[in-house]
């Protein structure tokens, strides 16, 4: 590659985060040549100046050689796809897996790309839906000389020096990229990021919640043996404005965090959150990273509880309440309660 060129993505996967991607780096300056299962998908980044493709053929064909190919699809699907791709790359050809995928999995790829003399890096990226404008933070694990092969693609893709931040001395993780090692390391690391992220949002959730409640004193409570009663309702009188708490934390509180942002936009849009029921869903990585901290003997009990959380969220502890209501009634005779708690 001549210096001062861009490198030429293949991107395969074209969500919320892939699309967004190509359209970061189109910007930078790369040509990306995309492909999706589902054709809009490819059809709406060509107008943003992709080439698209429509098979995976196609797709190989438009990449010159040694390619560099991004696969940003969901983690059961990577094996599938990379089944689909190898049969028609050549030796020296790289592939980035930049989903969730566990890190024994990129372990296994890895090595078994290896003996094809096909590259694998395993990049964590983090950045959601808001990546294309903030940049994206990348985790990545594999061949260090691969890596900086294509240095230009994770430099376009990072946010860049942030405004108000020193300049920092620890190299690419100044602008929000980072080399963590061999094969399985960056996602091992993105799988630890995830399992914190999980401890945040539960931590504001509980906190929130507490301040929701904080004008149950003003609410006429049930009078029988079944309902706990309110020592002191006068002590939980406040009605408070949970938008405006939450955008006052945001100016100089100690628990600010792009989190608490996310948080006070969310409450401003709507403060009863009626248009959500509840329900979390977890895409694996605070599983994996609960299962890593069992395997090094490490405690983790914020994350095992807001993992457990977000089971308890989707009616996994159903049967469980069901069961304590049970056995409420056959040692005391407790006739459950009916209505919502």
């Amino acid at each position: 590659m001549n210096p001062g060129t861009k490198t030429k993505l293949g991107m395969v996967g074209l969500g919320r985060m892939g699309s967004n991607m190509v359209r970061r780096l189109l910007r930078a300056g790369h040509v990306c040549v995309v492909h999706d299962v589902l054709p809009q998908a490819g059809i709406d980044l060509e107008k943003d100046g992709a080439i698209n493709t429509a098979t995976m053929l196609a797709f190989v064909e438009h990449l010159e050689k040694p390619r560099t190919i991004w696969i940003m699809v969901p983690a059961a699907a990577v094996d599938a796809t990379l089944d689909a791709l190898v049969v028609l790359l050549a030796p020296d050809d790289t592939i980035i897996d930049g989903g969730n995928s566990h890190f024994h999995d990129d372990i296994r790829r890895a090595k078994a790309l290896k003996h094809l003399g096909i590259h694998y890096l395993d990049v964590g990226t983090s950045g959601g839906v808001h990546g294309f404008d903030r940049g994206y933070c990348q985790m990545i694990g594999g061949d260090p000389a691969v890596v900086k092969r294509v240095d230009d693609v994770f430099a376009s893709l990072a946010p860049g020096r942030l405004e108000g931040v020193g300049k920092s001395d620890l190299g690419t993780a100044g602008q929000g990229y980072i080399y963590c090692g061999a094969a399985g390391a960056g996602h091992f690391v993105k799988m630890i990021h995830n399992g914190i992220e999980y401890g945040i949002m539960a931590a504001y959730a509980e906190g929130l919640n507490i301040l929701h409640h904080a004008n149950d004193g003003s609410t006429a409570r049930p009078v029988d043996a079944e309902t706990t009663p309110m020592r002191h309702p006068e002590h939980y009188r406040y009605p408070f404005d949970l938008a405006g708490i939450a955008e006052a934390w945001r100016h100089g509180s100690v628990i600010g965090s792009w989190l608490l942002d996310l948080t006070a936009a969310a409450l401003k849009e709507s403060p009863d959150l009626k248009g959500f029921a509840g329900r979390v869903s977890d895409s694996g990585e605070g599983r994996f990273a609960l299962a890593a901290a069992i395997d090094e003997g490490v405690p983790a009990p914020i994350l095992a509880v807001s993992l457990a959380q977000r089971f308890a969220s989707r009616g996994e502890e159903n049967f469980a309440n069901q069961f304590l209501s049970a056995l409420r009634f056959q040692f005391g005779g407790h006739v459950e309660k009916s209505g919502t708690p």
